[in-house]
């Protein structure tokens, strides 16, 4: 496997796995109309310049994997959701992954095997949603978000990785697949479990209303959620390091030696 830092056919061809994560982060800035266009282009630009280049390709790579995300189920109740359910909720997350999911199975072929990535809230110490809401919970400030019913459905960034590298090992894993957990927590759980774990109270309540008011159409990645189910990974017999939001967040969050 080789980083391909420029999209050429030359590229593709010397590359026996293909990995594309790119796209610009969800989350980072209110979703006026330009930022949306920039979140989808970001993500469809670069995979429909690789799904070209792999149908040009001679020798055209063994694997394709693809990002992708659980956004593209879109809201959902508390039911467990597998890589079969297709009843989507047709809403902005549901519109980028589904078209970049199209754009990449295109490449699939008798020589190409396409995986994608749907990811759920990965868990990192310095990068993500769990950098960003350590500092109002380390203050005793942290707390529920709404109603706190709404499911998170979460992964280990260790466990994202290894994913990745099982996915690459095992040929029989491909089309959608869940890079989650396989205990998805509410919101209100994952709120009290962060302050249990940093030693501090969880007190507070964010009202929905408020962050509907404070970042419009994007408060929905935080009002509402979705309990997504790792079926394709379990059934393959790969094994969670960090299964349970409290083994993630101690690993996460200990305090060094």
């Amino acid at each position: 496997m080789i980083i391909i830092s420029r999209l050429t056919l030359e590229s593709i061809e010397n590359a026996d796995i293909v990995i594309n994560l790119a796209g610009e982060p969800i989350a980072d800035k209110r979703w006026s109309q330009k930022q949306k266009d920039i979140i989808c282009q970001s993500r469809w630009s670069t995979t429909q310049t690789l799904t070209e280049l792999i149908k040009q390709a001679i020798n055209k790579p063994k694997l394709f994997i693809s990002g992708s995300a659980i956004g593209i189920y879109g809201r959902q109740g508390i039911t467990a959701i597998d890589e079969q359910f297709t009843a989507y909720n047709k809403e902005f997350t549901n519109t980028i992954c589904e078209n970049w999911e199209l754009i990449t199975s295109k490449s699939s072929s008798k020589w190409t095997r396409v995986a994608l990535l749907r990811t759920g809230i990965v868990l990192s110490k310095n990068h993500g949603v769990l950098s960003k809401m350590l500092p109002l919970f380390k203050f005793g400030l942290g707390g529920k978000i709404g109603s706190g019913r709404q499911v998170m459905s979460w992964i280990h960034i260790e466990d994202m990785v290894n994913a990745i590298i099982y996915i690459v090992e095992n040929e029989n894993l491909s089309g959608p697949i869940n890079i989650t957990a396989e205990n998805a927590v509410t919101n209100a759980e994952f709120s009290t479990k962060l302050s249990k774990t940093l030693k501090r109270p969880c007190l507070f309540t964010s009202p929905g209303f408020f962050l509907k008011l404070l970042f419009s159409e994007m408060s929905e990645l935080l009002n509402y959620g979705q309990n997504v189910y790792p079926k394709k990974l379990l059934s393959s017999k790969f094994n969670f390091k960090y299964s349970t939001i409290d083994s993630a967040l101690q690993s996460l969050l200990k305090a060094p030696s």
